[in-house]
């Protein structure tokens, strides 16, 4: 499923290290760092016994143990006290934990040495959200963002023995709710809880700093948890203090990278200090180094040092060029013989967001390092809905599978939280770009309130400065959606029937937080990245979701109910939502749904498809009904859901590529799930590859073939995001579902780099040649030198009017190494070869497949089985005639 070879980066020649004032570097005795002391063990957990959830819920009152990192749902079920929030259908039952009070404790010791620190710091990097700290009975904090870190001075009110710390979460609906209630007209939220546990005419979850999705979306379940949710520890130290190094990318080209490494210190008092600093080039080799007198003032600094880097090795998105990274480290002595040390990993590149003016409107394109480079990728959703239990394992698989589906970009998307630093370390490493939205989704922000944009800011500032050493991240984004909910959605139109005095308030708010004091924050913190203050957007032009201009969300097709075909009437700048719904795997389905619990419309399978509040498989029924007939039982409408989701996307990507240069990205929603149940995903909760992934790999593929056919003709496009030219071969071949051929066309081109090569086009009459339409297809394939074979098939009617018979597989295993080797041939046109194992989970080396007549393929199967279970669970299916 990811072969070798795509994860092998490649060198350019070794880099000539200078820098201004330079002497090689002295070595020194070891740094008195820091001490951090995590506190993670040792903590218990209640609900308030006199919070009023506790008349019907009395055994959460008592203290149980509990995990931080962590949420309260997953602590109430490790101790049996709720069930599985994913298996079955508990969601009702389970709002009550969103209105309780939750309190945590844990105690700790202390060593002489810790105490006798001149400095002491309480550093809680996630509090969500409403939350009172005290230690040893003192108030230190009442927070109120889930997603600011939260430092907390403490020398002098530690002890050696028995410090007590105590967090108290509280419920934001409760917190809010009175204060919403009293507005004398709302603001629009985002979806209405149909539990009870708020009105739906008073929305709470668009006032609180909390992550968005917590309050339910269209893909997963309504979940208000809380809890110490990222680390908590104790930083003591003595002397001054290095609280980040940061490197400002002045200038990057191939001849020289001209940076400015930011030092900020605190220190005790004013006195001169030697600064020293030196690097690692990404192959681990040290470079000479600077040493220099500093004079430090007491308190907080910053100190400027230049740095320049002949013929550096640059970073570049996957496909490009190599993930180059180097590690800067600087140290500080000062007089008394103190000395503090700080290091930061980073990758040189320049990043553009090139949007020039044309007779069509005006293009939206990232260069990295002058190179246009076409946005390949998907919208990545919360990787659980309970973050804290998401592994660095999960992030680095699921990473590297949207690389391996030839993915150059993710949109972290507005509505959950912002990653982990493993997350985007993995995405610098894959050479994944990350669009990087702000944590607003929909509805409308108060942001005529001051004090919510103070705490935005602080927010974003913490933020930006935490990611801003990732050459991952090439844009910070305000917001998703909210401008187009304003402008397109009725928000704005049913606030100015009401109040437009009030309308123009929030809207003049919007305009505050999200068009100058986000920008003003990225401008200061991260200042050779863009910014883009909605998206969809045109960066407050007067149209939100334009198609020529800025970037696109197109939901038409499977939202407003148009046919799939209706893909190739939308051609944006840049895409950056799209997409069609499917359900995962029946291996996942079992893990929430027992065999009498699934079907299309039973409560079980209704309570895991959020879209339209359970009635979503309706709408996924009109799209496999409209292309592929009625599906017979549950387990062929899950199979259909994932053949009509992957050609539909498939079919709306190529169109994207070939509109090139006029589109430059397209993003489809989404990569992966929040949880086990109905979504648009490519990559299900376990990561399992649904049909769509698999035809990514293909329609991402570097050198491809798009052959489209729109209004009885079929156009076929070349497509190279290769910086060199190649020499290709194309090929067409009109065939029937037999295996007779028709006749066959072909020619020799070079592939234009970074660019679209036309190679011709077809009338169906033309194609066919008075063949049977219902009987015969038409094979694109493109052979370009050092590429895989790309190839497109072509039919002249939907699926379920073709002709389409049992293909007559044979199977044949054998065993290869640590995997099985599966061997399919096919006597006739096999649509749609979808291949899976009954009770076992299988990795194979490609799936959903189209075999042409007579075509054979050799697969490779990973499984913890033998080759007598994998034959006996093996089950193919394929489209066929209704």
């Amino acid at each position: 499923m990811r072969p070798a070879k795509l994860w092998r980066g490649w060198r350019s020649g070794a880099a000539v290290v200078s820098i201004a004032v330079a002497v090689l570097f002295a070595t020194a005795a070891p740094a008195a760092q820091p001490q951090v002391r995590y506190l993670h063990q040792g903590w218990e957990f209640r609900l308030l016994p006199d919070d009023p959830q506790a008349r019907e819920h009395a055994p959460a009152t008592q203290w149980r143990a509990a995990r931080v990192p962590g949420h309260v749902h997953t602590d109430l079920l490790a101790q049996g006290l709720i069930p599985d929030p994913y298996v079955g259908a508990p969601e009702a039952q389970l709002q009550w934990i969103g209105l309780g009070t939750w309190e945590y404790r844990s105690r700790f010791d202390l060593s002489e040495a810790t105490l006798r620190k001149s400095h002491a710091e309480l550093v809680f990097e996630g509090l969500d959200t409403y939350a009172d700290v005290y230690l040893n009975g003192e108030a230190l904090l009442s927070a109120d963002n889930a997603f600011r870190t939260w430092r907390l001075p403490v020398a002098g009110k530690l002890r050696a023995r028995g410090n007590e710390l105590r967090v108290v979460l509280h419920s934001p609906i409760r917190r809010l709710l009175p204060r919403v209630e009293a507005m004398p007209h709302k603001i629009a939220g985002n979806y209405p809880s149909p539990y009870g546990d708020e009105p739906k005419e008073a929305m709470t979850g668009n006032f609180a700093r909390k992550p968005g999705y917590h309050y339910g979306w269209d893909w997963g379940p309504r979940y208000v948890t809380a809890g110490v949710w990222r680390d908590v520890k104790l930083e003591s130290w003595d002397g001054p203090r290095i609280d980040e190094l940061h490197l400002r990318q002045l200038r990057v080209d191939a001849d020289v990278a001209e940076l400015r490494a930011q030092v900020q210190v605190r220190a005790d008092a004013a006195g001169s200090a030697t600064l020293e600093l030196d690097w690692l080039d990404p192959d681990g080799r040290r470079a000479r180094a600077l040493r220099q007198t500093v004079q430090l003032r007491a308190g907080a600094q910053t100190l400027n040092v230049p740095v320049r880097i002949e013929r550096p090795r640059r970073w570049y998105p996957f496909g490009y060029g190599e993930q180059a990274l180097y590690t800067f480290r600087a140290r500080l002595l000062d007089a008394d013989g103190q000395r503090a040390q700080a290091q930061q990993r980073t990758g040189l590149r320049r990043v553009e967001l090139r949007r020039p003016r044309d007779a069509e409107g005006q293009g939206f394109a990232f260069a990295v390092n002058g190179i246009e480079i076409f946005a390949k990728g998907a919208n990545a959703i919360p990787f659980d809905m309970f973050p804290a239990r998401v592994p660095r394992e999960r992030l680095r698989k699921t990473l590297e599978d949207a690389r391996a589906a030839n993915m150059n970009m993710l949109r972290n998307w507005g509505g959950g939280y912002y990653e982990s630093d493993a997350f985007f370390d993995l995405a610098d490493e894959l050479g994944l770009m990350v669009w990087q939205d702000f944590m607003y989704g929909g509805g409308m922000q108060p942001g005529f309130d001051p004090a919510f944009r103070a705490n935005a800011e602080a927010e974003a500032r913490d933020q930006v400065r935490r990611l801003r050493r990732h050459p991952s991240i090439v844009l910070w984004c305000g917001n998703n959606e909210e401008e187009t909910a304003w402008k397109d959605w009725g928000h704005r139109s049913k606030l100015m029937e009401s109040d437009p005095a009030f309308a123009q308030t929030v809207w003049d708010g919007y305009v505050q937080l999200f068009g100058r004091d986000l920008r003003e924050v990225v401008a200061q913190e991260a200042g050779d990245l863009p910014y883009w203050s909605s998206s969809p957007g045109n960066d407050l032009d007067e149209k939100a979701n334009d198609s020529s201009k800025g970037d696109k969300h197109y939901w038409d097709v499977w939202a407003g109910s148009k046919p799939i075909a209706a893909y190739l009437d939308e051609t944006p700048r840049f895409m950056s939502e799209f997409g069609l719904q499917a359900w995962p795997s029946l291996r996942t389905v079992d893990a929430f749904a027992s065999a009498a619990e699934q079907g299309i419309d039973t409560p079980v399978i209704r309570a895991h498809q959020k879209f339209l509040a359970g009635a979503g498989n309706e709408r996924l029924l009109h799209y496999i009904r409209a292309g592929y007939g009625e599906p017979r039982d549950f387990a062929q409408f899950v199979y259909l859901s994932q053949i009509m989701q992957a050609e539909g996307i498939e079919l709306a990507a190529l169109h994207h590529r070939a509109s090139r240069p006029h589109t430059m990205g397209s993003l489809y929603w989404q990569l992966n799930d929040v949880w086990p149940g109905a979504s648009w995903s490519s990559l299900d909760y376990y990561g399992r590859w649904k049909a769509l992934h698999f035809h990514a790999r293909r329609f991402f593929a570097p050198v491809a073939a798009a052959a489209l056919r729109k209004d009885g003709r079929t156009t076929l496009s070349l497509l190279s995001d290769r910086t060199q030219a190649l020499p290709a071969r194309w090929t067409l071949r009109v065939i029937d579902f037999d295996g007779r051929e028709h006749w066959r066309a072909q020619g020799e081109v070079a592939l234009t780099p970074l660019a679209v090569t036309a190679a011709g086009a077809w009338s169906d009459a033309e194609l066919l040649r008075g063949a049977d339409p219902r009987r015969t297809a038409a094979v694109f394939e493109l052979q370009a030198q050092g590429e895989p074979v790309s190839r497109r098939v072509i039919y002249f009617d939907e699926a379920k009017a073709l002709a389409l018979s049992d293909p007559q597989l044979r199977t044949q295993w054998r065993r290869d190494g640590k995997a099985a080797a599966l061997t399919l041939q096919t006597e006739r046109l096999a649509r749609g070869l979808w291949i899976e194992f009954d009770g076992l989970d299988a990795e194979l080396s490609d799936n959903a497949l189209t075999l042409l007549p007579g075509e054979t393929v050799q697969l490779r199967v990973r499984a913890d089985a033998d080759l007598a279970r994998l034959r006996q669970a093996l089950r193919l299916r394929w489209l066929r005639a209704p």
